[in-house]
């Protein structure tokens, strides 16, 4: 059994109008983390131009909820300056061991991108997929299809995917179709944006078939409400043939 949070951090800035990143770290201490959660994902996390600064305190991060960044190389950030590729940044427990790590051009005028960490502890194996896509559903379509054709290449594993994956329709659309991304992926769809009203399941937890997702709850507080314009998502998911 695995755990993850994702959560579209608006790039620090708050509704009421101000950036502020230790604002947006002390939510996520306070509000947003569960102990034990063995991967947190962050969208919009890093400056929405080049060259995508990071923003946010990455090592009072690491410190308070014991996850390690995984962008510890450069070809693995979008640059020098960032923390992550593209907004999207990962952390996982330092129990797992990470063979692999790709970052992922997706196509679109609006520049957006994927990361994927094949990670390892004990006997488990899980494939960690952390996107933002497009709010246009033809470009979610070839952005899908872009990251469905990179697993094709890839030996198959336990994947989960999530991020604001921007799509409202509860049922998933083409964009999250097995017809277009060539692999099935499912998870609760629970309303995440707005923040004050949230109808829409733009950001989203999934999981590959051999994943049997299990619980996802839509976290909420003051401080949640306050700091971005999407609420974060908690979800856990075990394997398919788990008592």
């Amino acid at each position: 059994m695995v755990s993850c949070i994702t959560w579209n951090v608006h790039r620090c800035r708050g509704n009421d109008g101000i950036v502020d990143p230790d604002r947006t770290v002390q939510v996520l201490e306070d509000e947003v983390w569960r102990p034990q959660t063995d991967a947190l994902i962050l969208t919009e996390a890093d400056e929405e131009v080049p060259p995508h600064a990071g923003l946010l305190d990455i090592k009072r991060l690491e410190m308070s909820t014991g996850l390690r960044c995984v962008h510890t190389h450069t070809d693995h950030r979008w640059g020098e300056r960032s923390h992550g590729f593209l907004g999207v940044i990962v952390f996982l427990q330092p129990r797992f061991a990470i063979e692999r790590l790709d970052v992922l051009d997706l196509p679109g005028h609006c520049h957006r991108g994927a990361v994927i960490v094949d990670a390892r502890s004990g006997t488990d194996n899980v494939r960690w997929i952390g996107t933002h896509l497009s709010l246009w559903q033809g470009l979610r379509m070839a952005q899908l299809r872009t990251i469905g054709q990179y697993l094709f290449r890839r030996a198959p594993m336990p994947t989960v995917l999530a991020g604001d994956l921007n799509e409202w329709r509860p049922w998933g659309g083409m964009a999250l179709s097995a017809r277009v991304m060539q692999h099935a992926f499912s998870g609760p769809a629970k309303g995440t944006f707005p923040i004050n009203r949230p109808m829409l399941p733009l950001d989203r937890i999934l999981a590959s078939p051999d994943l049997a997702q299990v619980e996802t709850e839509v976290l909420d507080g003051p401080g949640i409400r306050m700091t971005s314009d999407h609420r974060p998502i908690w979800g856990r998911v075990s394997w398919s043939d788990a008592d």
